[in-house]
């Protein structure tokens, strides 16, 4: 099949089943685009409508996103994981609002420059806001060219990505780009699932090479399995007289950054010399542990119900506050913590 020949039946299958009402396609600005773009990374659509639609309400544009405060963005982004995307977001839309007033950049360079934004993510920028021909290759259309070219290999090696490029370039049209990049995202979420393929659908069918040799429960290969490392930690949940419970925020790089999370220890017995804080250590209560598991460790969490030991001490340290579970404050969260916070309303 040549480059405009699969081109062609990706939009002619676009037109009659693509996805077009979606809440970013209804004003397909680089703004909206981006945003889009960023939330989607890792997350699935059905996740990111409800969390784009409350992020453009209250941020509307670029510069209302760079003046905002970082705990606000955190705050909106809470739920969707992988913090550092909105970190990088709102840095990227300080540069863009202070360097470029405004206007986001018009190359795959330019915007590669900007905090967060990768190849992939500038293409579709590019491609759907302004129609400029560009090559998307996020993990969607990475399924569809694995496949349809039986590429041999896990996807995220140096030697398949670049071969995986290659035709993701080629096969980019230069007319109705921006249709194209949605098609291809929307090709694969829709038929070219990870399992159970809808290939009987699919307009590449006739020429994919998985298909034709059985292969599609095989291709792409996954990701080589590692044994994921197990760490353990306690979060002090210390509650005062009025219910309220002590966070503290996190520093802004690593994990967790600029989120607000329950003070930790290794140990309850040096938790006052770890965390600073006068405890009433007879008071503690160990609640149901819990796992949260990132993408290259596990976090065993033990829960400790305690109270302050004294709750005129002045706290030093990292920047506190008093959250009311019944009238929470607008900040980020990191998410075991927002799940322990709702298990402490009835604890």
């Amino acid at each position: 099949m040549t480059s405009d020949a699969f081109s062609t039946a990706v939009l002619d299958w676009f037109d009659q089943n693509g996805r077009h009402d979606l809440p970013w396609q209804a004003h397909k600005s680089s703004y909206h685009t981006w945003i889009s773009e960023i939330m989607l990374q890792q997350t699935q659509v059905a996740t990111v409508i409800p969390y784009f639609e409350r992020f453009i309400a209250r941020f509307p544009d670029v510069e209302t996103l760079a003046a905002a405060e970082t705990d606000e963005v955190l705050h909106l982004w809470t739920g969707l994981g992988y913090y550092a995307r909105a970190r990088n977001l709102h840095k990227a839309a300080g540069i863009v609002a202070r360097e470029f007033d405004g206007c986001f950049p018009q190359s795959v360079e330019g915007l590669e420059a900007l905090p967060g934004i990768g190849r992939s993510t500038a293409g579709a920028i590019l491609s759907i806001s302004t129609g400029q021909r560009a090559a998307i290759l996020d993990g969607n259309v990475k399924r569809v060219l694995a496949r349809f070219y039986a590429l041999e290999g896990w996807t995220g090696s140096t030697a398949v990505m670049q071969e995986l490029w290659l035709h993701a370039e080629r096969n980019t049209p230069w007319q109705r780009v921006g249709d194209y990049t949605q098609a291809m995202m929307d090709l694969g979420a829709t038929l070219c699932r990870r399992s159970k393929p809808e290939c009987g659908r699919c307009p590449l069918q006739t020429d994919c090479a998985a298909h034709a040799q059985g292969r599609t429960g095989e291709l792409p290969a996954p990701r080589p399995k590692k044994v994921l490392p197990v760490r353990q930690t306690l979060m002090l949940m210390v509650r005062n007289e009025a219910g309220e419970i002590l966070l503290q925020q996190r520093p802004p790089t690593g994990l967790w950054g600029g989120l607000w999370s329950l003070p930790q220890a290794t140990d309850l017995r040096d938790a006052e010399a770890e965390t600073g804080l006068a405890l009433d250590l007879d008071s503690a209560r160990v609640l149901a542990p819990l796992r949260h598991t990132f993408s290259h460790f596990h976090l065993d969490i033990t829960p400790v119900l305690v109270r302050p030991g004294d709750a005129d001490a002045v706290m030093e340290g990292a920047p506190r506050l008093w959250y009311n579970i019944q009238r929470p404050a607008s900040v980020g969260l990191a998410a075991p913590v927002k799940r322990l916070l709702a298990v402490c309303q009835t604890c």
